[in-house]
């Protein structure tokens, strides 16, 4: 597993404080056809502690890896995922045994088309046991930044309307 450790400054004496690490691992997941045969894909998870939800999967379409597909789904999706089906809709996980051992499978759905994906469970386990390492499950929240969150609540949406004019009547005339 690949982490990247994030330092920042302490606004209060200008020291450093270690913040939590992005975490990444690259493995390979099999993209199954109607047939049950199955195409290897390149794919990396990442974390990131700024957005401690979410986890992001991107498929890679070539060697370079210069053309990605790329999704983010829930942190918590993914790990209900291990031991049950879980998920609606478009992202829907759940065990999955194979003749190689334990594994995960990931549907996918989008307007461009389905895809039914199957991933090394112990990659997956080991992936959110090290996100769990830098935001505890349950302490997701202790990472957002609010005040930033509310500036940009404020921001985009639309003001309010102004109270009614009492000199026009109920048509606005």
């Amino acid at each position: 597993m690949e982490r990247e450790p994030v330092p920042a400054v302490d606004g209060t004496g200008g020291e450093q404080t270690r913040q939590p690490a992005r975490v990444a691992v690259e493995t390979v997941v099999r993209l199954l056809a109607p047939d049950a045969t199955g195409v290897p894909v390149p794919c990396g998870l990442h974390y990131d502690p700024a957005d401690p939800y979410a986890v992001q999967v991107r498929f890679f379409l070539d060697r370079r890896r210069s053309d990605a597909v790329s999704w983010s789904f829930a942190r918590e999706l993914l790990a209900a995922g291990l031991d049950e089906p879980s998920g609606l809709g478009d992202v829907r996980i759940w065990p999955w045994r194979t003749t190689q051992g334990d594994a995960v499978a990931l549907a996918l759905t989008s307007p461009d088309g389905q895809a039914l994906l199957e991933a090394p469970r112990a990659t997956i386990a080991a992936f959110l046991a090290d996100t769990y390492v830098q935001v505890p499950r349950g302490r997701e929240a202790d990472r957002l930044d609010l005040d930033a969150d509310a500036w940009l609540s404020g921001q985009l949406l639309p003001e309010p309307p102004d109270q009614a004019d009492p000199d026009l009547d109920q048509d606005g005339r």
